[in-house]
Formats: structure tokens, sequence, C-alpha cells
């Protein structure tokens, strides 16, 4: 949106000429003759100096009050609001010197569309950070996937999103890329499902491999009980078949139990002579 769309150049021309108007009046009524003019100005640039400073409190104030977003978000809105303000006070007191607001309005929306084209990237990355930081699909902190990276949030800014990998890699994000992907955030939830895939031989019986995986999941304490933890054949494979065992945790737990767990189920399986498998060819020779 350009200025020319916010700013209607007749009717604040008219106010500053009306406004103007009445003071050049009063001051010809009191002597003043030819300097009522630039006086007039004068006095109505205090009074728009008023109006913007009130103006402006009233905004922070409305901002604070509500909440309204992140410290960064006010910041912003407060800089963008005061620009206009100022915007709106300058064709006034233009139209009280008798300079034409109509083309003043022209150049300054001329000037901003040209700056806006030659500023498209950053404009773009700004207003998705505004739209980040308003809507918050994800806080600092919040592991997340993001373009295909995956990692702790670091830090939200207007331009970029910085994000900690698992191996400590700072990764910069564009806001304008994270806003049009997908996020997963995985933080936003307090629990976590993982799930894990088990290969035995076909010379073991289910029942024992069951068994060893429900030993396993009774000795973890990571694994939260509610939701129950599901065990099922997930599929025959050429060499073994996969158990796959879907169980529950914190979110701050997930790599402990991740690498717990695998520990736990070896044990078990050598504790109820449950072997292992992977994929492999049996040749054999026949005489």
């Amino acid at each position: 949106m350009v200025l020319s769309e916010i700013l209607d150049a007749d009717a604040i021309s008219d106010i500053g000429e009306k406004t103007s108007g009445a003071l050049e009046g009063f001051l010809q009524s009191i002597g003043l003759g030819a300097i009522s003019t630039v006086l007039s100005a004068i006095l109505v640039f205090v009074v728009c100096l008023v109006v913007v400073k009130v103006l402006s409190h009233l905004t922070d104030k409305l901002l604070t009050h509500t909440n309204f977003g992140s410290e960064l978000v006010r910041r912003f809105l407060k800089t963008a609001i005061k620009i206009v303000l100022w915007a709106i006070a300058i064709v006034v007191i233009a139209g009280s010197l008798g300079i034409p607001t109509a083309s003043l309005v022209a150049v300054i929306s001329i000037a901003g569309l040209a700056l806006s084209l030659s500023m498209q990237n950053i404009l773009s990355n700004l207003f998705s950070g505004v739209t980040l930081l308003i809507t918050r699909p994800f806080d600092v902190g919040d592991f997340v996937e993001v373009g295909g990276k995956s990692g702790s949030v670091h830090s939200i800014g207007l331009f970029y999103t910085t994000i900690t990998t698992p191996d400590k890699r700072i990764v910069t994000l564009p806001n304008s890329d994270v806003a049009s992907t997908a996020v997963i955030n995985y933080s936003r939830e307090p629990l976590r499902r993982l799930s894990f895939q088990f290969g035995t031989e076909y010379t073991d019986s289910t029942e024992s491999a069951m068994t060893a995986l429900r030993e396993a999941i009774a000795n973890c304490p990571l694994i939260v009980s509610e939701p129950e933890p599901i065990l099922y054949i997930s599929d025959f494979k050429d060499s073994y078949i996969e158990y796959t065992a879907l169980v529950w945790a914190k979110n701050a737990d997930y790599w402990p139990l991740t690498f717990q767990f695998n520990e736990l189920v070896r044990q078990s399986f050598d504790r109820n002579n449950v072997h292992m498998s992977y994929n492999h060819l049996n040749v054999h020779m026949v005489p």
C-alpha cells in the first residue's frame, strides 16, 4: 500500500488551508499582516507536533496494555505509526503554506514505491518476521523442523530466524522462507512418540520376542505409561521378522530415551534367547 492510498491529498489540504486561514485571520486582526502566513504555519507545526506525540503515546499505551505481540513487534508498529503520522503532518503544514499538496503526496508516493521495489526482498523478510512474531508458530527454545533443517529455535528477528542444530551449528533462515514453508514444531505438545524397529530371526518365537520387548519397556523409566506402548509385527523381511515398538516420552527425554531403550532391548533379547537379525543371504551347498 502506497502513501497515496493512505493519505487523501484533498482532505488533508482542506484541513491545512482551513487551519491556516483561521490562524491568518486571527493574526491579521492583531496587525501582524505579512508574517501571518509564516506564523500560522509555525502554529500548525506546533499543533501537529502535539497531536503526533499524543497519538503516539496513546498507541504505545494501547499496545502495551493489550500485550499485542512481542516487544519487537510493538516497537515496529509504534515506529510505523509515527512515520505515517509525520507524513500526514508534513502534508498539513505544506497546505498551510500554500504548497500544492496533491503534487507533494504524489512525489512521496512515487518515492515510497521506488524504495519498496528496490528493497523487495528485505521488506518481504520484514513483514514475514512480523507475521511470525504475531502468529507465533514456534517460540525460542522450541525444537522445530523448517525447510529440511531441524534444531532448537535460537532467536526470532524481524528479518531472520536462527536455529541451533543438535550438533551445535547455527542455521540462519530468511523469514520469508520460514513463513512460506511447512514448520514442524516438536515442542508444542508435552509428549512425543518414538518408533523403534527391531529384527529377529524366523526361528525365534513371536511370544519370546514380545516378552523381551515388554521387559525392556518395563525397565525404561523414561517411557510414560499413558498413552500405553504398542507392540506389533510390522513386516516380514527376506531374512528376519520386523517388530515395531511405539512408546511415548516427554519432549526433554527424546534423545536419552532413544539411546537407553536400544541398549535395554539388546539386554532383554539376550536374557530371553532372542536373536537380532539383519538382511543376509544363506547359501546351501548340495553335494
